[in-house]
């Protein structure tokens, strides 16, 4: 059986592919590796080969993914551009050299309708990363999973809302109204990009790697629906059982609020960056629809509003 690597295996994306990938395939199908794996020792017992390795200690990537055939690489987690692609890059080459023959890649969810421009910050490693895999001289084949945004980032998006201590008022530059979000459970988001993994990996194990329609391409998975932020915002206030508006500011006002550095990454301020999101968004950006959560889960996907109660 074809060896599945995970790296990072840690994490709420990671973590939440191999509890699914755990449904799928053996335990002892999967090398996890991860930047702190003494946390992976269940899935140790359970026949798993667990490594060591950090995005931060490129060094590490070197033999991480030896004897690996398929990885699933999820992104560096920041919304860095530079730093990121670098990570990313290095990873590749490194899967590469310890010859994996395929790389799924988490993207994510700006960029419309599989594009390949966004005017949003956070999407700019993304776009590197795809591009570089689309690239690549050898065997090594690829798909990039571009992950919706999940229904339980809504605060990166609401200013920091919080659902236990719910102000009256948002402020983003943005006025609600307009192209909106399809979010997405990211529970489900990690086991339809499980069974991704698996079902190609079972496609070349037995020899049918042409049934697996998204080789060297993009897989875009969303929510049921989109949700305009007027009424992502107005699910937050029934949440709460409070009225709660929008206050449309301007980027300056923005990156002026105070963030406690949820925007600062390596010492730098990145608020203005982020607020290019807002754009994005306006623009239609994290939108668009497809049916591919719904077919890869085999069922409806839950709803924004389900989720956010959820969290309760």
């Amino acid at each position: 059986m074809s060896q599945i690597g995970v790296f990072p295996a840690s994490g709420g994306l990671g973590s939440s592919i191999v509890n699914h990938l755990l449904t799928l395939v053996p335990a002892s199908q999967l090398t996890l590796i991860a930047r702190k794996p003494e946390g992976l020792s269940h899935e140790a017992d359970a026949g798993a080969t667990i490594r060591h390795a950090d995005y931060d200690n490129l060094s590490t990537l070197d033999h991480a993914f030896d004897n690996v055939d398929v990885l699933m690489l999820i992104s560096y987690p920041s919304f860095e551009i530079e730093h990121r692609i670098n990570a990313h890059q290095k990873a590749i080459i490194a899967a590469q050299k310890s010859g994996v023959k395929h790389i799924f890649y988490s993207s994510l969810g700006f960029a419309g309708d599989y594009t390949d421009k966004s005017v949003a910050h956070v999407m700019g490693a993304h776009l590197a990363s795809e591009k570089f895999l689309s690239q690549l001289e050898g065997p090594m084949t690829y798909t990039s999973v571009r992950e919706g945004l999940y229904s339980e980032s809504f605060p990166i998006y609401t200013s920091w809302f919080d659902l236990q201590a719910p102000s009256d008022e948002i402020a983003i530059p943005h006025d609600g109204s307009g192209p909106g979000v399809s979010w997405v459970k990211k529970d489900e988001l990690g086991e339809a990009t499980a069974k991704l993994v698996a079902k190609y990996t079972t496609a070349t194990t037995e020899g049918n790697a042409a049934e697996f329609p998204y080789v060297n391409k993009i897989v875009l998975l969303t929510g049921p629906r989109e949700w305009s932020l007027k009424e992502t915002v107005e699910v937050l206030g029934r949440a709460v059982g409070k009225d709660v508006r929008i206050r449309p500011v301007s980027v300056d006002e923005y990156v002026t609020l105070p963030h406690e550095g949820r925007h600062t990454y390596h010492g730098v301020d990145l608020s203005r960056e982020w607020a290019t999101a807002w754009e994005a968004i306006r623009l239609g950006e994290t939108a668009a629809v497809t049916p591919t959560l719904r077919e890869l889960l085999g069922r409806e996907p839950e709803d924004y509003e389900t989720t956010i109660r959820g969290l309760l």
